[in-house]
């Protein structure tokens, strides 16, 4: 199995890397919360959390630059693989 590894091209391990859901809202959260020392009680935390995960909402709504580049690449690094998801 074919592994992409620090060799292929920023364009396609970018997309991978970044748009796994849950790593970006834990990323967005430890950013949010690291600097704090602490937190007065439970619902400024919750209120600090629901308002950065709305910013951060707005950015994963933005489209993959270079996705089709990205695509042909994966269909070549991972052949048969993407056939029976997307049509190339």
């Amino acid at each position: 199995m074919e592994v992409l590894d620090h060799y292929s091209p920023d364009y396609v391990r970018t997309p991978i890397f970044t748009t796994n859901a849950v790593e970006a809202a834990h990323r967005q959260f430890r950013k949010l919360t690291k600097t704090k020392g602490g937190f007065a009680n439970e619902n400024s935390l919750l209120k600090l959390l629901y308002a950065g995960i709305l910013k951060a909402s707005e950015r994963w709504t933005h489209p993959i630059q270079n996705w089709n580049l990205t695509l042909s690449q994966l269909a070549i690094h991972f052949p048969d693989r993407l056939e029976k998801y997307i049509s190339l």
